[in-house]
């Protein structure tokens, strides 16, 4: 792909820092056609910002990335190395876990009392990276309910329909949900 530097990836590099101004990042917005390589620096710049050599195919959040390790799979990492194994189990299920369940538990990161309606039916889970303890999602579900599986993109059709560039690996067993793997694991293991 021929590289486009209507809007340069030292410019990118600035708005993934939020030290772009605001007229400048207006313009990258109002760029038309988009520049077409724009995803590649933007994937250069995250490669440049870990410790680690595996390649970065899309970041899902501000620590974790969906990675293709050089022997072989993809798997979600935390940008400080730690590996939650393959992307297509949730992650969260090999976080650490703080729960709140009390309106006084809850109340220490929820201070606006409206907020904290009906605490006896909700609680508050906290996941972590084992790796760094980095807070990565936070999610207000009913006591029991399954964490929740926020993305689980089709990477493959996302680079060859929308990007342009198959994945080497491509393979319609990347788009599995395997989930329901892990608590199967954890049962065999006692």
């Amino acid at each position: 792909m021929e590289r486009d530097d209507r809007f340069t990836k030292d410019n990118l590099k600035q708005l993934v820092e939020g030290k772009l101004p605001w007229e400048e990042a207006k313009k990258a917005m109002r760029l038309n056609p988009k520049d077409q390589d724009r995803f590649f620096k933007y994937i250069e710049i995250l490669q440049e910002k870990v410790p680690w050599n595996d390649k970065i195919l899309v970041r899902i959040s501000d620590h974790l990335f969906i990675v293709a390790k050089e022997g072989g799979g993809r798997i979600t990492k935390c940008d400080c190395g730690h590996e939650f194994g393959d992307y297509r189990t949730n992650w969260k299920l090999s976080c650490r876990i703080y729960v709140r369940k009390t309106d006084e538990e809850i109340g220490e990161v929820v201070t606006v009392p409206e907020a904290r309606q009906r605490t006896d039916q909700v609680e508050l889970r906290e996941f972590y990276c084992p790796g760094c303890y980095a807070l990565l999602a936070t999610e207000v579900v009913p006591p029991g309910y399954p964490p929740i599986y926020e993305m689980f993109p089709d990477l493959d059709s996302f680079y060859r329909e929308w990007l342009g560039q198959p994945l080497p690996d491509e393979s319609p067993d990347w788009f599995v949900d395997k989930t329901e793997e892990k608590p199967a694991e954890w049962v065999k293991e006692g």
